[in-house]
């Protein structure tokens, strides 16, 4: 059961009778805090938000103007009220922004009437500020139905969170099981030296618990607290948010405190845009799963040329920003029509997909698979040289040539295969070469008599 937060009155006044005066005036009715001195006053509103201050200072002295500009950085709008026997200056006191006058001596009825009204009145702004707040962080939330790639998912929800919360540093972290290799970080208000650290601190030292929450929460310490800690940046409480699709897709915002608690409201405007996020995760999943679809090769369930083209582009970009080789292998069956002709296309679709379960079994989980077509298949090995490439190469062709495929009746077939390699950057630097390099290595591997493995450094002698 959640119980209603008192409503909160800040008193400010040098007399102790005038203090306890308004003490037993509200007694328990309110929350009140009854300070002598601005440095207590100033110290009391950083502690907690009041709903209306009460003071013995116009806002024309110096004490009185210091304190309503604090109170109303802590809480926009909060009424002022001054308590005077000064009826000439009390007139301009509307002007300097005050909202009410107290004249003194203080009457109960006069006093509980006008703080009552008063008290009344902010919560009904506040209700309305809440409500404008909520109408454009929903509206800022259509931006998350264009995202249509997970990852930028986490960064436009860390984008829509932060102005909604006032804050302006925060962290989106977020991995992918459906996709190994792709997990990431995103920054916002740090500089690239600490962005860039963060990176590595964060992503080594990220954790299952962390992503296992499913409501926005404040927590203290753990691993991001840790790594914040380590690059000086603080390691006091955050506000962290997780985001999760309706599959595999999980990450979290990390939002640090720093210099002011995490209130209600805030809690409110990020389960807000964590279930529009959701709702955006979701359907990026369908989308990559209907994409995924649309490059899936019918007969081996492995991606099909049109993915391998933009795999192709995609690695060369990576490889050519990480400075790593990439190593792409041409592989084709020999005499793999005599199957087809011998045993019918059925036994031969059977065995191209059990030369896709052996490929798959030879390389690694971040390399790529594809049927280019016919009996003819493409690998891309990530951050492979030469050398590599050529041993990956050779591998496979003595695990096909000692696998042993059957027709539908059983019987053995045995069956070898040619393979060409080419690398990037040794043989070329764009798709269309790389691709035809490996081609033509593989063409010279059947010109050597089949079962075999060429480089594209081979077509030069």
């Amino acid at each position: 059961m959640t119980v209603a937060r008192q409503r909160r009155v800040l008193c400010v006044d040098e007399s102790a009778e005038t203090r306890a005066s308004l003490q037993a005036i509200l007694g328990e009715r309110v929350d009140l805090e009854s300070v002598a001195t601005l440095d207590e006053a100033l110290a009391a509103l950083e502690r907690e938000a009041p709903h209306v201050v009460v003071s013995g200072w116009f806002p024309d002295d110096a004490p009185g103007a210091r304190l309503i500009e604090s109170a109303r950085r802590v809480s926009p709008g909060v009424p002022f009220v001054v308590m005077t026997e000064d009826a000439d200056r009390a007139n301009g006191a509307y002007e300097l922004g005050v909202t009410e006058i107290l004249a003194m001596p203080l009457h109960s009825e006069r006093v509980l009437a006008l703080i009552d009204r008063l008290l009344d009145h902010h919560e009904l702004a506040l209700e309305s500020l809440r409500l404008r707040g909520m109408v454009r962080t929903l509206e800022s939330c259509r931006m998350l139905t264009q995202c249509l790639d997970p990852g930028e998912v986490y960064a436009v929800a860390l984008d829509l969170l932060l102005p909604a919360l006032g804050r302006q540093l925060g962290i989106a972290l977020f991995r992918r099981e459906s996709m190994p290799g792709s997990d990431g970080i995103a920054f916002r208000g740090f500089d690239e030296e600490a962005a860039t650290q963060l990176q590595s601190v964060a992503q080594k030292k990220s954790d299952a618990e962390l992503f296992a929450s499913r409501e926005p929460r404040v927590t203290h310490g753990g691993p991001i607290a840790q790594a914040l800690e380590e690059l000086g940046i603080g390691a006091g409480p955050a506000l962290v948010v997780p985001l999760h699709g309706a599959e595999s897709e999980e990450g979290l915002l990390w939002i640090p405190e720093l210099d002011r608690p995490t209130t209600e409201w805030d809690l409110e405007q990020a389960r807000a845009i964590a279930t529009h996020a959701g709702l955006a995760l979701a359907n990026a999943e369908r989308y990559h799963h209907a994409k995924e679809r649309a490059f899936i090769d019918d007969v081996t369930s492995v991606y099909n040329a049109r993915y391998l083209l933009q795999a192709t582009e995609n690695e060369i970009h990576r490889s050519d920003r990480s400075g790593q080789s990439l190593s792409v292998l041409f592989l084709d069956l020999d005499r793999f029509k005599r199957v087809n002709d011998q045993y019918g296309h059925l036994v031969g679709s059977n065995v191209l997909r059990r030369l896709s379960e052996v490929l798959l079994d030879c390389v690694r989980q971040v390399d790529t698979l594809a049927r280019y077509g016919g009996d003819e298949f493409t690998i891309l090995l990530v951050d492979t040289g030469l050398e590599g490439g050529v041993a990956v190469a050779e591998r496979i062709r003595r695990t096909v040539e000692e696998t042993v495929f059957e027709a539908s009746d059983g019987t053995p077939i045995r069956l070898s295969i040619s393979i060409g390699v080419a690398t990037f950057p040794d043989h070329s630097t764009e798709r269309e070469g790389l691709l035809d390099m490996a081609d033509k290595a593989m063409y010279l591997a059947k010109s050597r008599g089949r079962n075999c493995v060429c480089s594209a450094s081979d077509l030069e002698s």
